[in-house]
């Protein structure tokens, strides 16, 4: 980490500032994963209307992840941070209040198909899409304001050390909320979670914003879903919509699935393996792609997915439960940060906001149709099942990304098995422009 070093004190103050916001944004968006849905399940949800509501967070996500990316690169980093902990702060408390709402029955029809909901299920769906703003700011924010400080030449090695917030906070937030909740209940759990989010905005205050929005009255906005199938988003956003799918199973139907498999297991201390694994591997991949190139670590990565969610279909025991879940942090933990410094290499300071955006919307779809889709599914046979589709999903992810993630199938696989440079890349020593791209 001697690249810290490198920065001077109020740089240094940035990152630290922004990694103990980061931990409280991820603390408190995590905490509530082993216990949302089985509140939701204490409201009369089944296993559909469950999957219904988590999936509802990726509504939030796909309506406000164009505005929202377009502001960080218009108004500054700063601004969609405070938007993303605001929601980290608010959101807890909504849930519990949904408890005092009056019961009726309400017919909501989706595609010509009518579910019977009552209004605290509508309720629930409602503020779980505005818990989705959340990682529509934050995240793109976080990322882009990161790329900002980094030297291109280290930019997967800060990327790889600044996430690390990540798994830390996945491993800190599902222990506590299960600890809370096992020992006094869903209402300690939800208002720790809401209070982690008033903490990450009180840190947020004492952030300087070192990205000044260029002032450019004359040029037209550009586009942004127009660029969403340009070639250095199109292949990006298409993988993380299949992993998006296989991470939404695992964020909304773990609980029910250790259940179901009658085990008596904290499903804590699953996302606590994935998320120890993940951190091993944000320490040493963004380093290694710096030098080794990003296209080798993505393809591992996938591959790696594919065998943790299969893993996960086989599971019977806690230590194979436990086992799926380090191998998918290890995946999970080399991917997304390998995506955003690919994104970071593909994009300039002045759009950085609006392309790693776009292909984080793959990741918003994927999420959406998890729920209700695989709840549906799972309704119908078992929860098992759907942890195979997701494995399955994630390997026609790697197949994707090994024959079209460059101009040609040639330039394809050299860079996904590490041999050949990132044509689509703009800023970094080496690299083609843009111009010299079919």
């Amino acid at each position: 980490m001697t690249i810290f070093s490198t920065f001077s004190p109020s740089v240094r103050n940035n990152l630290t500032v922004l990694f103990a916001a980061g931990l409280c944004f991820w603390a408190g968006l995590a905490g509530l994963l082993p216990t949302l849905p089985l509140f939701i399940e204490t409201l009369g949800g089944s296993g559909q209307q469950i999957g219904i509501v988590m999936a509802s967070f990726a509504i939030g996500l796909l309506v406000a992840r164009p505005y929202l990316s377009r502001l960080s690169d218009e108004r500054g980093r700063k601004v969609v941070l405070l938007v993303g902990l605001s929601a980290i702060a608010v959101a807890p408390f909504g849930y519990l209040l949904v408890q005092f709402l009056p019961r009726a029955i309400v017919p909501l029809t989706i595609a010509g198909y009518t579910l019977n909901l009552d209004t605290s299920i509508l309720a629930m769906i409602g503020i779980r899409a505005f818990h989705g703003l959340s990682i529509a700011a934050f995240v793109v924010a976080y990322s882009a304001l990161v790329l900002d400080l980094a030297p291109p030449a280290n930019r997967g090695e800060l990327i790889g050390y600044m996430t690390l917030v990540n798994p830390i906070g996945l491993a800190l937030g599902p222990a506590l909320g299960s600890f809370l909740y096992e020992a006094r209940g869903f209402t300690t759990a939800f208002l720790a979670m809401g209070l982690l989010g008033i903490v990450g905005l009180l840190l947020l205050a004492r952030l300087h914003e070192p990205y000044q929005p260029r002032s450019d009255d004359d040029a037209p906005p550009k586009a942004f879903w127009g660029q969403l199938w340009s070639g250095r988003v199109r292949t990006p956003a298409i993988i993380l919509l299949l992993v998006g799918l296989a991470f939404g199973t695992l964020s909304t139907f773990v609980p029910l699935y250790v259940r179901e498999a009658g085990l008596a297991l904290n499903v804590g201390l699953i996302y606590t393996a994935s998320a120890a694994a993940s951190f091993m591997s944000r320490l040493v991949a963004g380093r290694a792609s710096d030098r080794y190139g990003r296209g080798r670590f993505i393809t591992v990565s996938l591959l790696l997915y594919s065998v943790g969610m299969g893993i996960f279909w086989l599971a019977e025991s806690a230590p194979m439960f436990l086992l799926a879940g380090f191998v998918q942090g290890f995946a999970g933990g080399t991917l997304i940060p390998m995506i955003a410094a690919l994104m970071g290499d593909r994009s300039s300071p002045s759009d950085r906001g609006r392309t790693f955006g776009l292909a984080m919307v793959g990741f918003d779809v994927g999420i959406a149709l998890a729920g209700p889709i695989f709840g549906t599914i799972a309704d119908q046979l078992s929860y098992r099942g759907i942890f195979g589709l997701s494995g399955v999903m994630t390997l026609i992810g790697l197949v994707i990304f090994a024959t079209a993630n460059s101009k040609d199938l040639s330039h394809s696989l050299r860079f996904a098995l590490g041999h050949g440079r990132d044509v689509y890349a703009i800023d970094l020593p080496s690299q083609p422009q843009p111009s010299q791209v079919s």
